[in-house]
């Protein structure tokens, strides 16, 4: 092969005339990555200014070119003192009679936009390539014939400066007849070789999709000589036989009585190897999210890792509970006895690669076992199963570290800057899966703690209900046997205060019927002796004390059944008659304004006064002849028992709204006070410190019935001893309705 001439010259120029120039952003980016310089133009007559600033080739949109795309192209090539660029003409609305036009104006390729700018870098690039002579620049000659010779040469020095792996095919006599030096990189064999060999010999026999390369590649030429650009995927060979995995593009050069091929390939390695790493790590976290056996976990990842690297052998140890013994976590493809022989080895400062980063908690990268002091102790057992480099990275925790991640190869080797990515990534994702792991168990020690002592709690407190239960057995008798007494009580305290009422009944009706019988009989026994005095004559004084006695009999009789009717009367009061009752709505200020009225009189001229405290619009809805009479009783109450022997005093009424519905309703005298011993007893039956003076003891106790039967209510007494004593009535302002 003969030596290349210089390339194009340097920063050939490439007239892009189109309205929108940074639509092709990515196409500028290629040119210029190739070393060619784009002059762009927004019209044709500012594309015929720049055109002749060193063009090498001319991209024109055919929106702009108009019907006259001859024409136009010839304004350009006069432009550049008739230098025939070649021309590539663009097209948003590709049309057959358009494409017919522009081969008769003479354009060297017809573009269908959008357009791949890879591929149309290549076509400028080969056009370029093929247009190229020893002359340069000139003044426009008729085409001649291209000599292979003189193609070789030229083809050549672009394949040299193309950045991929470019090979020239000859069809006709199914061989390649030029290779770059990227080729001879990517396929491991030498220039010779390649030039000695074909496109379907360079590719494995079974290609993607299960395709014979016997089959494929043909069908692909046959492709690209039909003018197809064809791109497609396809496993190559290098000199050991191991498959590299490409990207093919074909590309027919237009040369006069020859069928030649231009094909570039892409090395895909990097690529797949990259998804597959990305594949590999997603699936990782989703076996660890999932709660995979750790162990099945880190051999999935060794073996990711393993297929990321030729030749390597992975292993992940972990560090012991007690944190100074290795235990084996996973090697799939280690020798089991190799790692048999690291179990329970203690970590320290020479212990092989993994011990000692465990014990630095930083990275050992060993690339000669043999001669490594660190293997010292386990050299031979390397040297056994043929380990010749060792590369390992503890595996950090938060706290402490979980264990170590080790690359061997079976030849010394030192890590690339790759190596020590793929190292970081397999760290990262062992330190989740052992993490993840020892969380688990964590928890899971914890759920047992938590579920024995739940069980310890659930036992005692069974046995705790079992011994409420014997309580509350035990409290249940006691409790039937109080209720049974309370109500032996209960029925002994109504008979007892049955008693006390027919006692005190009997005791208030034995004085005025004992007066009345006594008086009776004196005065029959009279009438008895008037009656004899008549035989023998009565005498007028005589009739006339008898008179006196009778009038006077008469008088202490009916004053004492008198008596005795009042009394039968009050007692009749003590069993309440609800329905007697008269209920109405009614304004409080207003009613006891009414009731003071007449109660009021007899305090005339007096040293006594009433004040009456009760705001107005106090509605309520009961019964006022009730509560009249509690109000009269209390009063009375007041007068009677308070200011004895007193010529001085006052009584205040006085009401507020309460909460729920209520009011209070108090009289309160600043009389003499009850006796605290007394205080307990005011609304017993009978009960009374003014025996023997006309009170009967029923008073506050019919009040306290009519409060709280009739009115629905209750009633307090407080007294503060000298300073007097205050009667409360707690009332609804709605009376309760009487039962059925």
């Amino acid at each position: 092969m003969k030596q290349p001439l210089p390339s194009q010259p340097a920063r050939s120029g490439i007239l892009l005339i189109t309205r929108a120039p940074e639509d092709m952003h990515e196409l500028l980016v290629e040119l210029d990555r190739h070393g060619l310089r784009d002059v762009r133009a927004r019209d044709l007559d500012r594309a015929v200014a720049l055109a002749g600033d060193g063009i090498a080739l001319i991209l024109l949109d055919a929106a702009l070119a108009g019907a006259d795309l001859a024409g136009a192209y010839q304004r350009l090539i006069g432009a550049a003192g008739g230098h025939a660029a070649p021309l590539f003409l663009l097209s948003a609305a590709p049309s057959a009679a358009e494409q017919s036009r522009s081969i008769g104006a003479g354009a060297a390729d017809y573009i269908k936009l959008p357009c791949n700018a890879l591929e149309l870098t290549e076509k400028i690039l080969v056009e370029l390539a093929l247009r190229e002579d020893a002359g340069g620049a000139g003044p426009a000659r008729p085409p001649v014939a291209t000599h292979p010779q003189t193609l070789e040469v030229n083809y050549h020095s672009v394949l040299a400066g193309s950045p991929e792996a470019v090979l020239l095919l000859d069809v006709d006599n199914d061989r390649l007849i030029d290779v770059n030096h990227h080729a001879v990189q990517l396929l491991g064999r030498s220039v010779d070789a390649l030039l000695q060999t074909n496109l379907v010999r360079l590719c494995a026999p079974l290609q993607p999709g299960g395709r014979a390369a016997a089959a494929l590649i043909p069908e692909k030429i046959a492709q690209a000589l039909a003018g197809d650009m064809n791109v497609f995927e396809a496993v190559c060979l290098d000199s050991d036989g191991r498959q590299v995995a490409c990207e093919v593009r074909l590309l027919m050069l237009s040369v006069p009585g020859r069928r030649l091929v231009h094909v570039r390939v892409v090395d895909l390695t990097a690529r797949k190897l990259a998804e597959a790493l990305r594949a590999g790590q997603n699936s990782l976290l989703e076996m660890i999210a999932k709660g995979a056996p750790l162990e099945q976990t880190l051999t999935h990842l060794l073996l990711m890792i393993e297929a990321q690297s030729r030749g390597v052998l992975c292993s992940v140890m972990l560090l012991d509970d007690d944190g100074r013994h290795m235990r084996g976590g996973a090697g799939p493809s280690l020798p089991a006895a190799y790692l048999a022989a690291l179990e329970g080895v203690a970590i320290g400062p020479a212990a092989g690669s993994c011990g000692t980063a465990m014990y630095r908690k930083g990275a050992v990268l060993v690339g000669d076992i043999e001669h490594d002091p660190l293997w010292a102790p386990y050299r031979a057992l390397a040297g056994e199963h043929g380990l010749r480099a060792c590369w390992s990275v503890p595996i950090q925790g938060r706290e402490r570290v979980l264990g170590s991640f080790a690359m061997y190869y079976r030849a010394v080797r030192r890590p690339s800057e790759d190596d020590l990515r793929l190292l970081e990534v397999a760290v990262h994702i062992a330190g989740i899966a052992i993490g993840r792991s020892r969380h688990e168990r964590e928890l899971q020690r914890h759920r047992s703690e938590l579920e024995a002592l739940v069980a310890q709690r659930t036992a005692a407190l069974t046995l705790a209900k079992e011994r409420a239960d014997l309580v509350n057995a035990e409290l249940a008798g006691a409790l039937e046997t109080l209720s049974r007494t309370q109500g032996e009580l209960v029925r002994r305290d109504k008979l007892a205060a049955l008693g006390a009422l027919v006692a005190g009944i009997a005791h208030e009706l034995n004085t005025p019927i004992g007066n009345s019988l006594v008086v009776c009989s004196t005065m029959a026994e009279r009438t008895r002796l008037l009656r004899e005095g008549l035989d023998g004559g009565l005498r007028r004084s005589v009739l006339e004390a008898y008179l006196g006695q009778a009038a006077e009999a008469d008088a202490i009789v009916l004053r004492n059944l008198q008596r005795a009717a009042n009394l039968v009367s009050s007692f009749k009061q003590i069993a309440v008659d609800r329905a007697s009752s008269q209920r109405r709505r009614f304004e409080l200020r207003q009613f006891v304004a009414e009731l003071m009225l007449p109660l009021c009189a007899q305090l005339k001229d007096s040293g006594f006064a009433v004040d009456q405290l009760i705001p107005g619009r106090l509605l309520l809805d009961s019964y006022p002849g009730a509560l009249g009479q509690v109000l009269s009783s209390l009063f009375e109450n007041c007068l009677r028992h308070a200011f004895e022997g007193r010529e001085r005093g006052r009584i205040v009424l006085r009401a507020e709204a309460g909460a729920g519905g209520e009011l209070a309703l108090s009289i309160a005298d600043d009389g003499a006070g009850i006796e605290p011993a007394h205080l307990g007893r005011v609304f017993d039956p009978f009960f009374t410190t003014k025996l023997g003076s006309g009170g009967s003891g029923l008073g506050l106790h019919i009040a306290h019935n009519l409060v709280t039967s009739v009115l629905g209510g209750r009633i307090e007494a407080a007294s503060a001893g000298a300073g007097g004593t205050t009667f409360t009535l707690h009332l609804p302002t709605v009376a309760p309705a009487p039962a059925p």
